[in-house]
C-alpha cells in the first residue's frame, strides 16, 4: 500500500467541517491508496482505487481535550493507538472513494461530538387525565354489562 502525503491529494486542500466541533485542517490527515479486494478485471488489478483516510484525535491541535476525551470515549473501540481510520473501496473510481472516506470521517466525528440528549425525566399523569381514565373504564363497563343477558333468579 503507498502512502500518499496529504498535499498530493485533491481533497487535501479542503478542510472538514464538522458540525458539533471545529474545523479540522487538511493538514493532519494521512491519505492512503492501494488496490481494492474483489472481482473488477484488469482496471482493479492495476488501479490504486482503495482509499484510507487517518486522522491522529491525540496529536491533532484542532480538539480540545474535553472533545479528545469524548471521540475517545465513543469511538475508542474503532481507534488505535489515538488514531482514526476510514477505509473505503466501494466505486471504482479512487475520486469518489476519496469522497466516501471524507463522509465517513465527518460523520464518525459529528456523531461522536455531538451533545448528549437532554436526561428524560419521568412524569405523572394530571388529575384531570386520571379521572378521564378511570370514567371511560366505568362507562365501557356499564356498556359491556347491559350486553350481557338478563339473570334469571329461580
Amino acid at each position: 500500500m503507498r502512502v500518499v502525503s496529504c498535499s498530493m491529494a485533491a481533497e487535501s486542500k479542503r478542510d472538514l467541517r464538522l458540525r458539533h466541533g471545529p474545523v479540522v485542517p487538511a493538514r493532519e490527515f494521512r491519505w492512503d491508496f492501494g488496490p481494492a479486494s474483489g472481482p473488477g478485471g484488469q482496471h482493479a488489478n492495476r488501479s490504486n482505487t482503495r482509499v484510507g483516510l487517518t486522522l491522529s484525535i491525540t496529536g491533532s491541535p484542532s480538539f480540545t481535550d474535553g472533545e479528545k476525551r469524548r471521540i475517545e470515549g465513543r469511538l475508542g473501540a474503532r481507534m488505535v493507538s489515538g488514531t482514526l481510520r476510514v477505509v473505503a473501496d466501494e466505486h471504482r473510481s479512487q475520486w469518489r472513494n476519496r469522497q466516501e472516506a471524507l463522509r465517513r470521517m465527518a460523520a464518525l466525528l459529528d456523531s461522536a461530538l455531538a451533545p448528549e440528549p437532554p436526561v428524560r425525566r419521568a412524569t405523572k399523569p394530571g388529575r384531570s387525565a386520571h379521572r378521564k381514565r378511570l370514567e371511560a373504564k366505568r362507562r365501557r363497563s356499564a356498556t359491556k354489562r347491559l350486553r350481557r343477558p338478563p339473570r334469571e333468579d329461580g
